[in-house]
């Protein structure tokens, strides 16, 4: 009965306007976000957040007005500057970017802190609410339409995400190209400058649009986090900024709804379920997660070791007067550990080897494909002495580390170049 009266008292009309004003927040901040974690200015995001409070200073104290187009004006202004004096420092005084970019963004935020106290009186000023935002008390600002009330942050985030989707699918070929190269977007006559400064404003334009909502310092974490999220998921640009945007509103709901049964600040909570989908997506990545990174270096050593195994009895039953290897001194010759053991077992289940009187032996297909890495092996010693001259003291082990990776068409390849009937520098047979 308690459980059913929480989910009822959830999902009020107010709950729902904080969900919706923190996916239209999240999502117009992770649209421009993605093109800053792929042009590595993930940092910019931040110091244009802390900057553009200069510009809303100087528009408050020329104004007097808390109207949103002038502090628009105001913040993209600051925003331009901030991008303006940071590529000056970088591209002519020869200062690190990161420098430039630290020096110019606490510059003018304390330019901004200098001109609320000096110039801008009679106005109360929330730090908590710089600092976390008012997420919470957003659907209390409305304003009729329609015969509707609607939350006031709304009318504010709503158009800055249609202008962000607007402009990305009006430049989504230029932003595409001069992303991933600036030069090559010059060349096809895309100013990439230009195209910068498009962004830096929209930077800009949405960190002001969610300042109410979610604060100067997360609103970080909204142009960042969800890109971030969204890069270790994909490697084409469409599909990563959908999934962006699905992160965006997935934390926008799932922080909702932690914050409400834990009694927390929404924006916050949303910021940090954001974190929690980021790390489950290094964790459990399908191509660049950690886990599969390291089932792909298990399975790679796994290949490796088994190859050597064949390789090696491939080359005890070339010596003749050669005892046969114990399955003992086999894991042993391999290194020892488990690798050897678990290595052993999947050969011979794939009848690669057998063990015959305490002996580990080379089936006829085993003997197939040993010949084959036998055979990559000593065209390999014998490129590196015809090609490169090397020492025959130093090709075996090259050729033992290429020997796994050499596939049919690089094989052809050195038996045209080379003469494999005249044995490999050794002197020994270059199997067929």
């Amino acid at each position: 009965m308690s459980t059913l009266l929480m989910a009822s008292e959830l999902w009020h009309a107010d709950g729902l306007w904080i969900i919706a004003i923190g996916a239209l927040t999240n999502t117009a901040c992770a649209l421009v976000g993605c093109f800053l974690v792929l042009r590595r200015m993930s940092m910019m995001g931040d110091a244009l957040s802390h900057s553009v409070l200069a510009g809303l200073a100087v528009a408050f104290a020329m104004t007097q007005s808390y109207s949103i187009v002038p502090l628009f004006i105001g913040a993209i202004a600051a925003g331009l500057l901030t991008t303006f004096l940071t590529q000056t420092l970088h591209q002519y005084a020869r200062v690190p970017s990161d420098a430039s970019m630290g020096v110019v963004f606490t510059s003018m935020f304390a330019l901004g802190v200098i001109i609320i106290k000096k110039f801008v009186t009679g106005v109360h000023f929330d730090i908590a609410c710089v600092y976390e935002g008012a997420l919470g008390l957003t659907p209390f600002f409305t304003r009729e339409i329609a015969g509707r009330e609607i939350p006031l942050a709304v009318l504010t985030i709503a158009p800055v995400l249609l202008l962000n989707i607007g402009v990305l699918s009006l430049l989504w070929k230029e932003w595409k190209v001069s992303s991933f190269d600036p030069a090559l977007a010059t060349t096809m006559g895309f100013s990439a400058t230009l195209l910068h400064y498009v962004l830096m404003a929209l930077v800009a334009l949405t960190t002001v649009a969610s300042f109410e909502a979610v604060g100067s310092i997360l609103v970080v974490a909204m142009l960042i986090v969800p890109a971030a999220t969204a890069h270790q998921l994909s490697d084409r640009l469409a599909p990563m900024v959908i999934v962006a945007a699905a992160v965006a509103v997935l934390s926008s709901f799932l922080g909702y709804v932690i914050a409400e049964y834990r009694n927390t600040n929404y924006a916050a909570m949303m910021t940090v379920v954001a974190g929690a989908l980021y790390a489950l997506a290094v964790v459990f990545s399908p191509r660049h997660g950690l886990l599969t990174t390291l089932w792909k270096n298990i399975q790679l050593s796994l290949r490796v070791v088994k190859e050597d195994l064949l390789a090696m009895l491939y080359r005890v039953e070339e010596l003749e007067a050669a005892q046969p290897l114990t399955p003992a001194a086999a894991r042993e010759a391999l290194g020892g550990g488990w690798l050897p053991l678990v290595a052993a077992k999947m050969l011979q289940r794939r009848g690669r080897i057998r063990l015959e009187n305490n002996a580990v032996q080379l089936t006829k297909k085993g003997r197939t494909a040993a010949r084959k890495l036998v055979r990559s092996h000593r065209l390999w010693e014998t490129y590196l002495v015809e090609y490169l001259g090397l020492p025959l003291d130093h090709i075996h082990e090259p050729a033992h580390r290429v020997e796994h990776f050499i596939d049919e068409r690089i094989r052809g390849k050195l038996e045209e170049e080379l003469d494999a009937s005249a044995g490999d520098p050794h002197g020994r047979e270059i199997p067929e």
